[in-house]
């Protein structure tokens, strides 16, 4: 295994990051709009479409009609892809609804009135003062584009969020919580304050009259106010706060209303009109930090590889082969074993199959991560990296059912039929187990993320319609194969191990080899989780993409050593080890994940975080399988190179 050239990877960062900044997906046409109706060039009314809201204080997402606002008397639902469903996403039109360059100022939506003696207009009440205390945000979408408010942080920098609070709390303290600190007139303590109001204002880019090119949308931003309407019929948007208190006594009248304002910017070209947004995301100085951090782990790795391989090895190899056979029964170490290293593994069956679902894994994970690089699969194109991951892990059955036959087969096996009937459910069924009891939490709170019966039925169909199949066929072909050769024989009695040293013992030996391989991700695993819990846009596939071919190299070298150093030791066991030894980088990704719970989220309640650890081992799973099959081919490569250029009688 030769040593990286540094320049190759240079150039391959720059190649593949390059994909992370002003691309925009590739085949998705933008919608012209312009004063006048034209069915065919152009459209004047604008539709506004809200989603679920979510909060970072739980993991309960809810559609927009589970609160009691305002609703659309024309309700439609645009279809949604597989992926929109699974990550609880509920796109529904809206009241809201504008005419292109018809500026409208304090616009009455709907009035909402609740009784003090009506048992439904409390529970009502009740939901929405709960979703203001857990700070839920609201996800509006303008010509597919989410609707922003930016907003000055520390050290005057403007922050576009692509969601909005439905109010705030101050607590009996007095102290305001979460956006209650953005206005001095928030300050009954015990109250909650209700983001009644909308100024929303929408960009747009003139086009281009010599090429015909009409108006386009740019950008939609809005900034949410709390106003209590002393005449709800003929609103005047100003005056003091609408505040609610905790306790329900008296009547309540809550009136929803908007303005809307156009303004034309030509500066911002609609292929980038998402970089606004993106700016205000982290910045990308840390992700090159990781990306430095890992080359440098990389490097560290090749170069000891490259010891091994170029100087270790090959004067071993070189003077064994030079003996004869009585100084060669004196020699120690890695050439010792070589009767007893390609020894069938004790569980096999178990082994194969976890190899031939990490393959499956694998390649699913390439491609996604390649069509997203490409901006296929960008936050534009919503649900389409899950709907992409999930299809090609459907069609991908024939790979693993390949591969596991193949190296059950290589084992020595013969049970095949167990072997066929694990690969195809073993994984998978204990993923959807996990999924279906995370989902029926998900019913009983009567969440968003609740996949639908029909939804739960089709994921099924896909299973043992096309992927169990696939898995037969695959392994058809590889039982059909004969078992790979190993390039020296096995001798019939096993040889003794000789005491092993410490850190040459197993449980330690695995310990040691999944550090570096998470040492190469965890700043990168930091914005995807963040991306998951946080519901924070996620859009670095370049460096997510680069990352993922450093944490392959990674655990294949890492592997590779550790196996080196136990040959070395007369400890021919690797089968296992080497699976275990990569894969154990998952049990680093688990304790990571449980320290960003405690430090990072603000999540409460049991049902949220059921949901969090359940739907987080399901990570674990797919994670272990696929960086234990990364580390199993990477030495069994090494190991049949090594002993190919023995000569032994």
């Amino acid at each position: 295994m030769k040593s990286l050239n540094p320049r190759f990877i240079f150039l391959l960062s720059l190649t593949v990051v390059r994909s992370s900044f002003g691309f925009y997906l590739p085949g998705l046409a933008p919608v012209s709009f312009c004063e006048k109706e034209d069915a065919k060039e152009c459209q004047k009314d604008i539709q506004l479409f809200v989603n679920r809201l979510d909060s970072v204080e739980s993991v309960l997402p809810y559609e927009y009609d589970a609160f009691d606002f305002c609703k659309d008397t024309d309700e439609r639902r645009p279809s949604e892809n597989l992926g929109q469903v699974l990550f609880g996403e509920r796109i529904e039109t809206s009241p809201y609804k504008f005419s292109f360059k018809a500026d409208k100022a304090c616009v009455k939506v709907c009035t909402k009135s609740y009784d003090a003696g009506s048992r439904e207009d409390k529970l009502k009440l009740d939901f929405l003062k709960k979703g203001m205390e857990l700070n839920y945000q609201h996800h509006w979408i303008v010509d597919n584009m989410p609707v922003t408010w930016c907003y000055i942080v520390e050290g005057n920098q403007k922050v576009c969020n692509p969601g909005f609070p439905i109010g705030c709390l101050v607590n009996q303290e007095g102290k305001p919580k979460d956006a209650c600190v953005i206005n001095a007139d928030f300050n009954k303590k015990n109250t909650y304050y209700i983001f009644n109001h909308v100024d929303i204002t929408i960009v747009y880019h003139s086009g281009d009259e010599t090429n015909g090119m009409s108006p386009r949308l740019v950008a939609a931003t809005l900034e949410p106010r709390s106003v209590k309407h002393s005449d709800e019929d003929s609103p005047s948007c100003e005056g003091t706060p609408m505040d609610i208190p905790a306790e329900f006594k008296s009547n309540l009248k809550v009136t929803y209303s908007y303005s809307v304002k156009f303004q034309q910017n030509d500066d911002i070209r609609w292929a980038s009109r998402w970089d606004y947004i993106l700016v205000s995301m982290p910045r990308t100085n840390i992700q090159w930090f990781s990306i430095m951090n890992s080359l440098v782990i990389i490097l560290f790795l090749s170069g000891m590889v490259a010891m091994i391989m170029l100087r270790t090895l090959h004067k071993d190899i070189a003077r064994y082969n030079q003996m004869d056979q009585e100084e060669a029964q004196e020699e120690s170490g890695w050439k010792q074993v070589h009767g007893d290293v390609f020894r069938p593994p004790r569980m096999g069956m178990l082994l194969s199959v976890f190899l031939g679902q990490g393959t499956q894994v694998f390649i699913m994970t390439f491609i996604t991560l390649f069509l997203a690089c490409l901006g296929f699969l960008s936050p534009a194109n919503r649900g389409a990296l899950m709907t992409c991951a999930v299809v090609l892990w459907v069609l991908l059955g024939t790979p693993a059912g390949y591969v596991s036959a193949r190296l059950y087969k290589t084992f020595g096996g013969e049970n095949w039929k167990t072997n066929v009937f694990l690969t195809a459910f073993l994984c998978p069924g204990i993923v959807f187990v996990d999924f279906f009891l995370m989902n029926l939490i998900l019913w009983v709170e009567g969440s968003s993320a609740a996949v639908p019966f029909g939804t739960l039925v089709a994921i099924l169909a896909l299973w043992f319609g096309i992927s169990v199949p696939l898995t037969f066929v695959g392994a058809y072909f590889g039982f059909k194969k004969p078992g790979i050769e190993p390039p020296v024989r096995t001798n019939q009695i096993p040889r003794q191990i000789p005491p092993q040293t410490f850190f040459t013992k197993l449980v330690p030996g695995i310990i040691m080899g999944g550090i570096l391989p998470f040492g190469c991700i965890f700043i990168q695993l930091f914005f995807i989780l963040n991306s998951i819990w946080s519901h924070q846009m996620y859009y670095m596939f370049g460096f997510l993409f680069l990352v993922f071919i450093i944490l392959v190299i990674t655990c294949s070298e890492a592997t590779v050593l550790l196996c080196y150093f136990h040959l070395c030791a007369e400890d021919y066991h690797w089968w296992w080890r080497s699976f275990l030894t990569s894969g154990f980088t998952a049990v680093y990704l688990f304790v990571y994940a449980v320290h960003y719970f405690f430090s990072k989220l603000q999540i409460i309640g049991a049902a949220s975080t059921i949901l969090y650890f359940g739907y987080t081992l399901i990570m674990v799973l797919i994670f272990f399988i696929f960086t234990g099959t990364i580390g199993f081919f990477a030495c069994f490569l090494f190991v049949n190179k090594i002993y190919s250029l023995l000569k032994v009688d």
